[in-house]
């Protein structure tokens, strides 16, 4: 990332509050993928005042700047990254819901391949796994 969500938002001509300010700091600290919900409690710990409203209110302003990603992961709850982040795809445990980032240069290059083949060049995409842990060699 090259500039901070403050400053990209300050850059698109956003009036940063303090609130603002304050929910930029959170979501750019975050390295996972926080909901509303946790933004809330994370922002609130920071600034008492800060009300559910406003988190979403900010939160729909900075996805409509694109300054925000909004992910959906089939469990009922937008989950929110910087859209400015390098490009990573997710792999989601159906269990616990974690999310694993990560970037495996095989599958960027057969994206690549299979878009020419199809006679387009790629310019994006978002990929998405869902899974389970595997038992381990030998348990029933």
């Amino acid at each position: 990332m090259s500039e901070s969500i403050i400053a990209r938002c300050e850059a698109k001509g956003l009036r940063m509050t303090g609130q603002r300010r304050v929910i930029a700091r959170v979501l750019q600290d975050s390295d996972d993928h926080p909901d509303v919900e946790e933004l809330y409690a994370r922002a609130s710990a920071l600034d008492a005042g800060i009300s559910i409203a406003t988190v979403y209110r900010t939160v729909k302003l900075f996805e409509e700047a694109g300054i925000l990603e909004r992910l959906e992961f089939g469990d009922g709850r937008a989950r929110y990254e910087d859209a400015e982040r390098d490009h990573h795809d997710h792999l989601i445990d159906m269990n616990s819901g974690e999310v694993i980032e990560f970037v495996d240069p095989e599958i960027e290059a057969l994206q690549e391949k299979i878009a020419a083949k199809l006679g387009y060049e790629l310019r994006g995409h978002r990929l998405e796994l869902y899974g389970v842990p595997r038992k381990p060699d030998g348990a029933g």
